[in-house]
């Protein structure tokens, strides 16, 4: 069985105990151990010496020859072997329980080397995604990532996990807070938890933090996700500005982040509201391509994205006991909904087009 374990410490500590592997153990699809262009060491032998050595082998007259492989050949056997070895290394950490779960859910091995792969097919060749301002996020410690939320689904946090992990020195995971329907949904509920994520709650938000994880909230919530095409980029209420006291309470500094391309997505013309109802959702999207094409509908649109990080807002100078005062929470909520609005049209104003950014 897997070993549970305590949140404690910062998140990177907690990597370097909980995550770390060998290189017999796993290999990094990101950093393969194997060189694709190194020579073939697999029993071919290069063009070079196979020339070198025809002549010999038909003075011998043995009538056999070793027929060279190719570099490119050899490289993609290189790349296979490691595939497999790889593979073999994950399964066999699953079954013999060699994994570590916090006590929020969060499964490493599972989101390094399953989840996160999964998505990147879409961050890199879908969404094509340019990112800037990851210098503002900590390599260590607690910070509060608080972002805009559009694209009737929620594949904005997504792609912003992928970012985080992939562009930060020590592959930070970033510990999203999710809406109580994330969790009450089968499977979905599951793999949420797994990825490290928890509810948009103060007490959660909280523990985090004092944990030092990188942690991130989406304030607009199903008011942004949900809101129709002729309201892009235009920021809903950041409700009542929990975020920020939990910020406040911990001493966590704010990160504003813009993402630019995830509004066209899935244009929402219209919502289907009894249906909704219905279902049990907060609104049925209808866009110009679904329920239409049926599942073809359900494709996103492959919008050029831009993720931009700004700098961090220290909380520390206000004090823990600022959470509790109204003007404070108020003013700092509107500071990072006002940078994220303002970065938001000076990367529109650059943008070429909504496919080719």
């Amino acid at each position: 069985m897997a070993k549970v374990i305590p949140l404690h410490g910062d998140g990177y500590g907690r990597r370097g105990r909980g995550a770390q592997q060998s290189e017999e153990e796993f290999v990094d699809p990101h950093h393969p151990s194997v060189d694709a262009d190194a020579p073939n060491d697999l029993g071919a032998e290069s063009d070079e010496s196979t020339e070198a050595d025809a002549p010999e082998q038909e003075d011998r007259g043995s009538g056999n020859f070793a027929l060279p492989i190719p570099i490119p050949l050899g490289g993609v056997r290189h790349k296979l072997a490691g595939q497999v070895a790889e593979t073999a290394a994950f399964l066999r950490r699953r079954v013999t329980g060699d994994y570590e779960v916090d006590e929020f859910g969060y499964d490493e091995h599972l989101n390094d080397g399953v989840l996160l792969p999964i998505l990147r097919p879409l961050y890199e060749k879908w969404f094509r995604i340019d990112v800037s301002g990851i210098e503002n996020l900590p390599d260590r410690g607690a910070a509060l990532v608080v972002a805009n939320h559009a694209g009737v689904i929620p594949i904005d946090g997504l792609m912003t996990s992928v970012a985080v992990h992939d562009r930060t020195p020590n592959h930070r995971p970033m510990r999203m807070l999710a809406a109580d329907l994330v969790f009450e949904t089968p499977v979905i509920s599951m793999l949420a938890r797994k990825a490290g994520h928890t509810l948009a709650c103060n007490p959660d938000a909280e523990r985090l933090l004092r944990n030092g994880e990188l942690t991130a909230v989406f304030p607009e919530g199903f008011k942004g996700i949900g809101k129709p095409y002729a309201d892009r980029y235009k920021l809903q209420r950041f409700g009542r500005g929990g975020f920020v006291s939990a910020a406040l309470r911990t001493g966590a500094p704010i990160i504003p982040c813009s993402i630019v391309g995830s509004e066209e997505i899935y244009p929402k013309v219209a919502d289907f509201k009894l249906l909704a109802r219905l279902l049990g959702l907060p609104y049925f999207p209808i866009t110009p391509l679904f329920p239409l094409l049926g599942p073809l509908g359900a494709i996103p649109l492959p919008t050029k994205w831009h993720i931009v990080f700004g700098e961090p807002i220290d909380t520390r100078e206000y004090g823990s006991a600022s959470a509790e005062d109204p003007m404070v929470v108020f003013d700092l909520t509107d500071q990072v909904r006002e940078t994220i609005q303002q970065t938001l049209y000076r990367v529109l104003a650059n943008r070429r087009n909504i496919f080719l950014g």
